[in-house]
């Protein structure tokens, strides 16, 4: 049985008018929602505990949805934020423990990179919902960083808009090129690392949240073979 069947996610009353500063006109007044009562920490361990689950005995909950359907419907209180790969094989809500409708907060784009939208989506996230736990979630044989560290090599090039993506990825590639060990995997790490600091560093809003103890921003890589989370 997964965790919404056993528990629903406590939620405070409303988010404070701090947060919901830092936007203006129909954003913020359509956003004042309940918002979780987790410490970074809780939602972090909430995490670990559901992927142990998803590993130890793997099942997808299909009960209750039409009930939380309508209880979400007018409104949404995660408890974390996943920016993850968009490989099929890798579907937050499931490796996570078959987490329910309304628990977590995802971005994913192939290589989980921080473009724009991205750092948009996360920020919105953190600063509106009052998400605690920002999660980057690389994974075994990602796709896109294989193209990178292909670039890297001198085997591959690309052209259209794999280009630019491939090309923002080359240069963790390349800061683990010369590592002992798996180069596709080094870059793996490498690039869940390099994108949490940059969502940890430029948007002012999610530095300050960190820098207040109120957001955490964690890398870690998923492994296809195994299905366990690594927490970089």
């Amino acid at each position: 049985m997964c965790e919404v069947c056993d528990r629903g996610v406590r939620r405070r009353a409303f988010l404070t008018l701090a947060a919901a500063s830092l936007f203006s006109g129909p954003l913020q007044a359509a956003d004042l929602q309940p918002a979780p009562v987790l410490a970074p920490d809780e939602a972090l361990a909430r995490l670990q505990a559901g992927n142990a689950q998803f590993v130890q005995a793997p099942s997808l909950c299909a009960a209750r949805l039409s009930e939380q359907r309508e209880q979400l419907a007018t409104h949404q209180a995660p408890w974390a934020a996943i920016v993850s790969c968009a490989d099929s094989r890798v579907p937050p809500e499931l490796l996570f423990g078959g987490l329910g409708l309304g628990q977590l907060f995802v971005a994913r784009n192939a290589g989980h990179m921080p473009d724009a939208a991205t750092l948009g989506t996360i920020e919105y996230g953190c600063s509106v919902l009052g998400i605690p736990l920002v999660v980057v979630l690389g994974h075994e044989r990602c796709g896109a960083v294989a193209a990178a560290c292909a670039v890297v090599q001198g085997k591959a090039r690309y052209s259209g808009f794999i280009a630019p993506l491939v090309a923002a990825i080359v240069p963790a590639a390349r800061a683990v090129a010369d590592q002992p060990g798996d180069f596709l995997d080094n870059a793996v790490r490498e690039n869940a690392r390099r994108t949490a600091q940059v969502i940890a560093t430029r948007s002012a809003s999610i530095a300050q949240g960190v820098a207040d103890g109120k957001v955490r921003i964690v890398a870690a890589r998923y492994d296809l073979d195994s299905g366990r989370v690594e927490w970089l």
